[in-house]
Formats: C-alpha cells, structure tokens, sequence
C-alpha cells in the first residue's frame, strides 16, 4: 500500500486553562490513505474538533508526530506549514465562511488568488468549480440570495479549487436541514469517487457518518474504535 496522505502517531495536545492542564487528545495514531471518506465521530469534548485542527495544520501538537503526505509537519517553520496547509487542504465549514457582499464566484476565486494564479486563469477556474456542485447559473449571486445548500456548494467549490488532496470537512450539515443534507453528503461522496479527493469529516450526526467508508469514534481524546463502514453502497 502506498504511504498514507495522513498520518498521525501518538498526537497528543494539552491546553493550560487556569490552573488546569485538560488533555484534548491523549496520543492518538490513525492513517488516512489517499481517496479514502473518514467519518470522525465522538461526544463534545472527546477531542474530534482538536484532531482536526491537527490534522488541517491549524494547531501544532503538544506530543507526538504528524506526516502530511510523508512530510513531518513538526519540521515545518510557519511560511512553510502555511504552503504545506494551502497545497494540500481544502476546508469546509458548517458556517459555511462566505463573503457576503461577495459573489459565489468571487468567493470561490479567493484561495487561487492567494495561491498567485492570474486573473484570467483564476477566474475559469473558479466557473469550472461552480459547475462541478451544480450552480453554473449562480456564479454572480451573493450569498444571501442563496439558500443554505448552495452556500455550502460554493464553500465546497472554493475548498476543491486549489485542486488539494484532502477536503477536511467541519459538520458541513450542521446548518441544514435533513433534505440539504443529503444532497451536500451526496455531493461529497462524488468527489471522493469520481474525482479520488480524499474526504475526513467531523459529525455528531449518525446518519451523515453513514456516507464515509470508515468510522473513526474518538472517546477522551482516545480512538474507541476505528472501523470500515459496510452501509455505504
């Protein structure tokens, strides 16, 4: 089998609140192969929400070492893990983190713009991204004149523009209703098969873990249990 695009080997962070040290993820080791759909679940506090900070280079371990596609991230100065972040990651949030007083497509263009990609390219790009979730037609529409599934689509357009290896997805249904969910889980799910875009998602939500491959459940900062999921089709 070929390295994992993830790899985390007892990944431990501690935080200092007050005079208490809580212990957010107590060495945790999980490899994510390239193309693979991770659901990562677990109760409030079980240390989810911090592993994926890890693992999106947004937080630097307390313990133990984390590859990025064979790199060590711990040998990373912060330009260097800022352009290991942008090359590699694509980010979708349950807020979906728009602009608002900026268009789908202009929204969509903005991690290319921070990448250097000219103007012209940048824009064809993003249109071609928009296409892919299914709103060709709403590249000039703000995102308030947008319903909340299609605000998600332009967040999961803008996270595939660079064209990274993982989407890192944070309750990306958590401001939907059952219908929009589906339909943005169906949308992940595509992008995973047809496109080989590697998928690790944070849920609370059972049925929306059911779409990925493998369930990883986190219980006091610890991986209760990390198994393949023989629901999905």
């Amino acid at each position: 089998m070929d390295r994992p695009l993830l790899s985390t080997l007892d990944l431990a962070k501690a935080y200092q609140v007050g005079d208490n040290l809580v212990r957010a993820l107590a060495g945790v080791s999980v490899d994510v192969q390239r193309g693979e759909f991770v659901a990562v679940m677990g109760p409030s506090g079980s240390g989810k929400s911090t592993f994926m900070n890890l693992i999106g280079c947004l937080d630097r371990p307390s313990a133990g070492e984390y590859r990025l596609d064979g790199q060590p991230v711990s040998a990373l100065d912060a330009d260097a893990l800022a352009a290991a972040r942008n090359r590699h990651i694509g980010f979708v949030f349950q807020s979906f983190n728009l602009l608002a007083r900026t268009s789908a497509l202009e929204n969509v263009e903005l991690p290319l713009v921070y990448a250097g990609v000219a103007s012209r390219e940048r824009r064809a790009r993003a249109a071609d991204m928009l296409a892919r979730v299914g709103l060709a037609g709403r590249a000039g529409h703000l995102p308030q004149q947008l319903s909340g599934g299609q605000q998600q689509r332009v967040a999961i357009a803008r996270a595939i523009a660079t064209e990274p290896a993982v989407i890192l997805a944070d309750e990306p249904t958590g401001n939907l209703d059952t219908a929009r969910s589906r339909e943005i889980m169906a949308l992940l799910v595509t992008l995973n098969r047809t496109q080989g875009i590697t998928i690790v998602m944070v849920t609370h939500e059972a049925d929306m873990a059911q779409y990925a491959q493998r369930i990883v459940q986190f219980v006091d900062g610890l991986v209760a249990s990390d198994r393949s999921n023989p629901r999905r089709d």
